[in-house]
């Protein structure tokens, strides 16, 4: 995106009425599969492009890293919804969420691998043929590494992002929680990325359970998450980053808390 957007939230029926009264908004994100590819759109979802507010549609499903072509299909779909919303751009995982005719109904990690890198560039090639605008790819969080990993992460992802000229879907949450999971620094992390490509920027909340720090996107973002986001605006401020809640949405008061919070530690004007 170009232009400072500031602080965004995702959009989701369930917290439609919180949305469409925070009166500094200018983007949120809403889940590609979630709008339909004709037919009215979600009325909250119409409402907020009235004022002017700018709809991102977020893929879940496209599945950019599986060894098998990506489903025409739903390329098409993302296409038709990105021109629906007068989207600027779209964005997808860098991972697979199916193999062999099965779905996992989970985002999975990849082996970070020169034939993964292959096999995520030739998607993601498919993928950009047929979609009207730029396309942000977001690497995911992930509980293992594989064990034939070739790469590093700062590795695999420069090589996709230089490959492609995809944009970047950083987010911070999951640096958080690959960091704490593998008992690496964020930070030296952040300073290998190519921050200048980022298009925007997840932050959400997680939860230690089982002795690893899961992103759940249903908990308070926590204050070593707020940290990075102040680290990462430090180094280089992006246009817009995006409170993620997919669930066990707090009172509106402490919502709006979260919201003010993050603007506070990106530097962005609240927009509650």
């Amino acid at each position: 995106m170009t232009g400072p957007y500031g602080v965004g939230i995702g959009w989701r029926p369930e917290i439609a009425g919180f949305v469409a009264e925070l009166p500094g908004l200018r983007f949120v994100e809403v889940v590609a599969e979630s709008v339909p590819a004709t037919g009215p759109l979600p009325p909250g979802l119409a409402q907020l492009r009235e004022r002017d507010v700018t709809v991102v549609p977020h893929g879940v499903r496209l599945s950019l890293g599986g060894a098998e072509p990506v489903d025409p299909a739903r390329v098409a779909h993302l296409a038709e919804v990105a021109q629906r919303l007068e989207a600027p751009l779209v964005s997808e995982h860098i991972a697979f969420v199916r193999a062999g005719g099965l779905e996992a109904g989970h985002l999975l990690p990849l082996p970070r691998s020169r034939e993964a890198v292959d096999a995520v560039c030739a998607n993601v090639a498919r993928a950009q043929a047929d979609l009207p605008v730029p396309i942000a790819l977001e690497p995911i969080a992930a509980l293992l590494d594989w064990p034939d990993d070739e790469l590093d992460e700062a590795d695999f992802l420069t090589e996709i992002l230089d490959r492609t000229g995809a944009l970047l879907l950083l987010d911070i949450a999951n640096v958080h929680a690959n960091a704490r999971n593998r008992g690496t620094d964020p930070l030296a992390l952040l300073d290998r990325l190519p921050l200048e490509r980022i298009g925007y920027v997840h932050v959400a909340g997680g939860a230690e359970h089982g002795g690893f720090y899961h992103d759940t996107h249903t908990d308070p973002v926590p204050q070593e998450v707020l940290e990075l986001v102040g680290a990462l605006c430090a180094r280089k401020r992006p246009p817009a980053l995006l409170l993620e809640r997919d669930g066990g949405y707090p009172p509106a008061d402490e919502l709006r808390a979260e919201l003010d919070a993050l603007a506070a530690a990106a530097g962005f004007p609240a927009v509650t």
